[in-house]
């Protein structure tokens, strides 16, 4: 097993290039090369077993090795391996998800278009939304409202919708109009001396201030995750979503959800805005929808919009967007199976009856001397590590802290990521209470070595 991880880590050595990753420092420590798995947990080459604590990147709703949907992968591929849905051709797995995508999720969303992941299909709103304002007349109506610390993926478009220094830097991005406002984060970005309804309403008034500022007819959308994910799992304050809708609405803004990590009860609600009370004019969806067994990701939108889309197809004589895999038939095949599994075993479910366990567990450790905020909703949770818990300063550099307790949880056999100094979890929604406890108690004497870790460090 050595030998064949030792070669294996040399050929990726050689000829590959990860994302999010220090490409240098990987050079020195080179890969965990993982090899096989099974339910909540993976292995690697070396022979060791670690429970995938972010259910790969916040995905792997139903665990790995779940034969249904390979066996209904197996027999689509044996059907029709591939076919496109371009110029008026179809196939009956994309017709299928698309019914289901629309009967599960919020009601005024009727229409379905087809990415292969959730940046793709983040990017595609943007040209839907311009493609839309300008059939209508409306060609100035092109920017788009954004959060710092928000995350919606990495296409030029998408990156740009991104509120994360690292996805900009060197990539020239922004580079379509964007204004991100403030990280709806209260630990962090609230005031002294302000409560969650100040901050609440102060955010509020920005996004109003902005409006005006930047004028409502220049505005296309606002765009959020109703949880932020990858910036660090953020709680949204009590009373944010619904008055963001409120404005919204009063200035003909239209209101995108990003669903890719929330979506499919990972929040507590089918989708993290029903979760949050707000109802939106779009949805991007993925991730959980294939249980990232297949890449494949989806843009839900109003009969409104799809109107105004459809009329302005007729006028040019076609709808200039589309990719090679948009509805490929084996990843909705699986994702239709996948979505099965996911009501028949009321697996949607799951962040409703296990989540207060994952997160009254994890909240034993808010008095650890590293922890300045224990946070989430359902079984998403993050742990942000501190310098000094009275004035909630972060370590210096940021990330250095967080990189060694994910080092740590690994050492424990508990894979989260490192977000910054964030300690992020999102089990599989197979987990069971026992598993809850494991991924708790592993967390724990993470927490613990890398508290030592930091006393020898001086």
């Amino acid at each position: 097993m050595t030998q064949l991880s030792n070669s294996l880590a040399a050929a990726d050595l050689a000829t590959s290039l990860h994302p999010y990753t220090d490409a240098r420092a990987l050079e020195e420590t080179g890969p965990i090369i993982i090899a096989r798995g099974e339910g909540i947990h993976v292995w690697d080459t070396a022979g060791n077993k670690y429970i995938e604590g972010l259910a790969g990147l916040w995905s792997v709703a139903v665990g790995f090795g779940e034969t249904r949907l390979a066996d209904a992968a197996h027999k689509q591929m044996s059907q029709l391996p591939y076919y496109h849905i371009f110029a008026a051709k179809a196939h009956e797995p994309s017709i299928r998800l698309a019914e289901k995508l629309v009967e599960i999720t919020p009601e005024p969303l009727t229409r379905v278009f087809y990415t292969n992941s959730g940046s793709e299909a983040n990017d595609t709103v943007v040209k839907l939304v311009w493609y839309m304002n300008n059939a209508l007349g409306r060609p100035e109506k092109k920017k788009f409202l954004a959060r710092n610390k928000g995350y919606h993926g990495i296409t030029i478009a998408s990156g740009s919708l991104t509120g994360l220094p690292n996805n900009h830097r060197d990539f020239d991005l922004p580079a379509i109009p964007v204004v991100h406002l403030t990280c709806p984060h209260f630990y962090r970005f609230g005031q002294e001396g302000e409560t969650e309804a100040e901050f609440t309403a102060r955010l509020l008034a920005e996004l109003e201030a902005v409006i005006e500022r930047e004028g409502a007819e220049t505005i296309a959308a606002f765009i959020g995750e109703p949880l932020m994910g990858a910036g660090g799992v953020m709680v949204p304050p009590e009373g944010y979503w619904p008055g963001v809708e409120a404005i919204c609405r009063k200035h003909d803004i239209l209101l995108v959800s990003d669903e890719v990590i929330n979506g499919f009860g990972r929040t507590g609600g089918r989708f993290g805005c029903e979760t949050y009370g707000f109802t939106p004019d779009i949805m991007t969806v993925s991730k959980q929808i294939t249980s990232s067994y297949m890449p494949l990701a989806a843009v839900l939108f109003t009969e409104e919009i799809y109107d105004a889309i459809a009329d302005n197809s007729h006028k040019i004589g076609t709808f200039g967007h589309g990719y090679t895999a948009s509805g490929h038939p084996v990843a909705t095949a699986v994702a239709l199976e996948n979505l099965a599994i996911l009501e028949e075993r009321d697996l949607m479910g799951a962040a409703n009856r296990l989540g207060p366990r994952l997160q009254e567990g994890l909240r034993q450790y808010a008095d650890h001397p590293l922890v300045g905020e224990v946070r989430g909703a359902g079984l998403i949770a993050g742990i942000e590590l501190v310098a000094d818990k009275a004035t909630r300063a972060p370590f210096a550099p940021i990330g250095r802290v967080g990189a060694q307790a994910a080092i740590f949880g690994h050492a424990e056999g508990l894979i989260f990521r490192a977000i910054g100094d964030t300690l992020a979890l999102c089990p599989p929604l197979i987990v069971t209470e026992a598993d809850i406890d494991q991924i708790v108690e592993k967390m724990g004497r993470a927490l613990d070595r890398t508290a030592e870790w930091l006393a020898a460090q001086g």
